[in-house]
């Protein structure tokens, strides 16, 4: 099955440039009106004055190629069907739109459909009179016999150097050779743990041929077998693997700029974590700046990343750090030492010496036994509407109290302050939305109770701020339904009794409750609630109950 978003896989590549454009914040990008099979973007404030750059291939690669359109980079994209090489064609034809008398560099990836397609395409536009160059990026250093290393993510630090030679007005001959130059001073290398998915089609083989918990080494843009895989995802062991061949290529007293690529399905955070792991390796006293974590020279949706460097000598860091207007180039960030701002820890954690009263000790007894006893019959009823762990989530804050009690460390002859260790031990234990949802119950309480507010009233308040920050009211099928009339039952006549009973009767209520609008119960259907009680207001009726008993 695809996993792909697409209208019409016919017009696809086209409406993709058309995205690009549409978005492009310089406003710079052209669409080279010839015909639809030829599609080529350039750009619109180029007047053939200086040397222009053209690149291009298969698309899937996004930002490359078109991203890199613009001012001190490209002035021409050629783009393909999606991992095919464009035709002769339109490669010609972007040759003639912007080639002018200062030339044109051809930038092409070393792959063979590109290097013959260009190839052909510069041949017929010297005949025709046109001075073109061209130059074979080949940084992928993953296999290392191959007489043909494949170009990949380095290829943009050659779009950007060469860009800015021809931008400073230089012939075709120096920016070729400065092109050339740059070439040899980079070095890339891509891991991924799967491949990507194909406009149309199902997952690419590498889906299959990568094992689950393995990586490849090596592999190219397009999916093609690596060098060799690793039984292992861990990032510093990838890391590493890919600097120690990289540092083959690189002297130790060499400055370098890191490009670290997103082949298109590596998330955000997993890229800061290499980030962190490139910056920490053996690499990481040589390097000056960092490009990316970005997605320059993407796969689709590969999951994995490659790293580039490249030497800064000859010119290249000043290439490097020029501002262009490219949509899809990354600035250099200039590698610094970690800053850290000095801090005082704060805890809010409740401090209160321990006291004795018997008859408050009793109540804290029934409470928490209470609740540990319910342990199975809560898990059992939440596992009909929840994810089947209230009653161990209660009994676990239960039992931790219970123990304190026991060992007499409570403040048990001040109430407020054991509302507020109470709070502060179900946040550490109790874990999940439960524990601080509970927490904020009984330090709101002990807080009003402090200010001198009786207890029914302190803990509505406290029931009150649960609310506010929880998002769960009286109807929403949760434990205030059986919570909130008997705390309101506390301030009357017959307190206990009352309570008790006011809690049963909303106990009872959540079971013919069609809806639950808080909590795990509102991701059911109606007819998965129908007459069973929510688990947290049974909880509430249970504790009630028995302490009316006492």
């Amino acid at each position: 099955m695809s996993k792909f978003f697409m209208n019409d896989r016919k017009t696809l590549i086209n409406d993709v440039i058309e995205g690009v454009i549409l978005t492009s914040p310089y406003k710079n990008l052209a669409k080279l009106d010839v015909d639809p099979a030829i599609r080529v973007v350039v750009r619109r404030d180029w007047d053939k004055k200086k040397v222009a750059l053209i690149s291009g291939g298969g698309s899937g690669h996004e930002p490359a190629h078109v991203g890199f359109v613009g001012k001190g980079m490209l002035t021409a994209a050629v783009c393909g069907e999606v991992f095919a090489s464009p035709s002769v064609d339109a490669v010609l034809n972007a040759i003639v739109a912007v080639t002018g008398k200062a030339g044109c560099l051809l930038i092409v990836k070393n792959y063979t459909g590109d290097r013959l397609n260009f190839g052909l395409a510069a041949e017929k536009a010297k005949g025709m009179g046109y001075n073109v160059e061209l130059v074979m990026v080949s940084d992928d250093i993953s296999l290392p016999d191959n007489k043909q290393p494949r170009g990949i993510a380095g290829t943009v630090l050659v779009h950007k150097i060469a860009g800015y030679a021809a931008e400073q007005g230089k012939s075709l001959k120096d920016v070729t050779k400065i092109a050339q130059q740059a070439i040899d001073a980079t070095a890339s290398m891509g891991v991924a743990m799967s491949g990507c998915s194909l406009p149309g089609g199902g997952e690419d083989e590498e889906e299959q041929r990568i094992e689950s918990g393995h990586v490849e080494l090596g592999l190219g843009i397009h999916g093609e077998p690596g060098v060799s895989k690793m039984k292992t995802q861990n990032s510093k062991k990838v890391v590493d693997t890919l600097v120690e061949k990289l540092q083959a290529h690189v002297k130790k007293s060499d400055k370098l700029a890191v490009l670290i690529n997103n082949l298109g399905g590596v998330s955000p955070l997993e890229m800061s974590q290499l980030t962190k792991e490139v910056v920490h390796s053996a690499l990481g006293g040589s390097i000056r700046y960092l490009i990316g974590p970005a997605s320059l020279v993407s796969a689709l949706d590969m999951k994995g990343f490659s790293l580039s460097v490249i030497a800064l000598k000859g010119g290249i860091e000043e290439a490097l750090l020029a501002d262009v207007e490219a949509s899809g180039w990354q600035p250099l960030v200039k590698l610094e030492k970690l800053a850290t701002k000095k801090g005082k820890k704060i805890s809010e954690k409740k401090t209160a010496k321990a006291s004795s009263n018997a008859e408050v000790s009793k109540i804290v007894e029934t409470i928490t036994q209470t609740l540990s006893d319910l342990e199975d019959e809560l898990n059992k009823l939440d596992a009909k509407v929840g994810d089947g762990d209230t009653g161990s989530t209660f009994a676990t804050g239960a039992r931790d109290i219970q123990k304190q009690n026991k060992a007499k460390k409570l403040p048990l002859n001040n109430v407020a302050d054991l509302l507020g260790v109470v709070g502060d031990r179900l946040a550490v234990v109790m874990g999940g939305s439960s524990g601080v949802l509970m927490s904020i119950f009984f330090t709101a309480a002990g807080k009003k109770f402090e200010e001198g507010e009786k207890l029914p009233k302190a803990l509505l308040f406290g029931l009150e701020r649960m609310k506010h920050y929880g998002g769960a009211d009286l109807g929403d099928r949760t434990m205030i339904d059986a919570l909130q009339p008997a705390l309101e039952a506390l301030g009357k006549k017959d307190a206990l009794e009352g309570a008790a009973k006011a809690a049963a009767k909303g106990a009872k209520d959540t079971a013919s409750m069609k809806k639950a609008n808080a909590g795990r119960s509102s991701y059911l259907s109606s007819d998965s609630l129908k007459g069973v009680k929510d688990p947290g207001a049974v909880a509430v009726e249970k504790v009630f109950e028995a302490l009316a008993k006492k």
